[in-house]
């Protein structure tokens, strides 16, 4: 028979666990209507640049901004949320949100189109997410927690597409933007009403309070420490040059889409959204399942395989349609390589600092914005889009065959 503290205990582990997905389920709709807000930006920022005289040239400039401020505001954001806690971090991703949309909504002139990409500095709203879901779930089911992440991306990508492309066509780019900053704020109310101060277990907040003693926001040599732990930088490595290729395509979509495929506001919006039921589908459906049945490793294998057969097939790809065939093996291959990623680094350091290792995980998507760019418009303009599909395969499938062979070499030392 159970004694009275064994049904005390076994209650309140059921009652932690349901206050704990409580939590998760609100992270996800604050992620959904980030990505939603997100998408809406997307629906505006081309066709205004294109309107206030930006050439391919120049909006690869202003996306290498983006990038620049996001590689540098990354990593220390990723360690304020470790040091101030979930609701601190996704209180300020949403603020900063909020002024990103009405610096948009006033854009004039070209350098107001520069000025309004400041606050992405603190425009972390994803990777504060992932943050809450990794500190809430438990290490075996995290990598399927994180990818629900990834549902709640389709989502928003369907929505933001969908609703800006009807936004700009009916009522311009200024009231696109107003209406982002509303649905921004009202995601921060979401955050000050649900998400608690910090959701680290007893034992990281007790070594981190210890921690605050000495180190702050700002000290690089505790960021980059965590590059020392087994496993981390071979993973960061092949994050980052496997990620490249496709990040560059992915910057330059919205020029491809304006010039090569020629679509209005409202065509785009649809395709986004098409993207998005792909993606809700791998998220929802696939992912969860692959990593109850595969290794990480493999499924990582297989991630940048596939992704190099998308490569080849967009090189020699000439309308919207071809296109269109290849978006579900895509977005399946960034999905599995993204989450798998994020999942094997974050269980490779301390409880206590995954938010800044989810901070530099989200720095290697704000590298590949900053060099995609302009590498990408440099591609475009004097080699076509085809030369951006063949590099990807070239270096993936590189990549492929690199991780094979330290498979198998791991596999025969094991067996030996």
């Amino acid at each position: 028979m159970r004694g009275k503290g064994e049904i005390t205990i076994e209650t309140s582990g059921a009652a932690d666990r349901t206050k704990r997905m409580k939590i998760i389920h609100v992270v996800y709709l604050i992620a959904a209507l980030d990505i939603t807000w997100m998408f809406l930006q997307f629906s505006v920022t081309p066709y205004l640049a294109k309107k206030l005289g930006f050439d391919t040239l120049w909006f690869g400039y202003l996306q290498t901004t983006v990038g620049i401020i996001q590689l540098v505001g990354g990593p220390m954001f990723g360690r304020f949320g470790d040091l101030f806690g979930a609701r601190a971090a996704l209180s300020l991703a949403c603020a900063a949100t909020v002024i990103f949309f009405v610096l948009l909504a006033i854009a004039n002139h070209p350098a107001m189109l520069f000025i309004h990409k400041i606050p992405t500095i603190f425009m972390h709203v994803m990777p504060a997410s992932q943050m809450v879901v990794a500190d809430l779930s438990e290490p075996e089911k995290r990598a399927d927690a994180l990818s629900k992440l990834g549902l709640c991306f389709g989502i928003g990508m369907i929505a933001g597409s969908t609703l800006g492309g009807h936004l700009n066509t009916r009522y311009g780019e200024t009231f696109t933007a107003c209406f982002g900053a509303v649905g921004s704020f009202f995601s921060l109310l979401l955050v000050l009403k649900f998400i608690p101060k910090t959701t680290k277990t007893q034992a990281s907040r007790t070594n981190r309070e210890n921690d605050n003693k000495s180190k702050s926001v700002f000290n690089v040599g505790e960021i980059t420490r965590l590059m020392k732990f087994p496993g981390v930088t071979p993973t960061f490595v092949v994050k980052i040059v496997a990620g490249l290729p496709s990040g560059i395509f992915q910057v330059m979509f919205s020029i491809i889409a304006l010039e090569f495929f020629k679509l209005e506001p409202e065509q785009n919006g649809y395709l986004m959204a098409y993207f998005g039921i792909a993606q809700m589908v791998i998220q929802g459906g696939v992912i969860g399942r692959l990593t109850t049945r595969y290794s990480e490793s493999s499924l990582l294998l297989l991630s940048i395989g596939v992704s190099s057969l998308v490569g080849l097939a967009q090189a020699y790809m000439q309308n919207v349609f071809h296109f269109c065939l290849t978006v579900p093996p895509m977005m399946f291959s960034l999905s599995v390589f993204n989450v798998i990623t994020d999942s094997m680094l974050t269980k490779s350091v301390p409880s206590s600092d995954t938010g800044t290792m989810l901070g530099l995980c989200a720095s290697v998507q704000s590298l590949l914005r900053t060099v995609g760019p302009t590498f990408g418009g440099f591609l475009y303009v004097n080699y076509g889009i085809s030369s951006i599909g063949l590099i990807q395969f070239v270096v993936n499938i590189a990549v492929f065959f690199y991780l094979l062979q330290r498979q198998l070499k791991k596999t025969a030392e094991q067996k030996e």
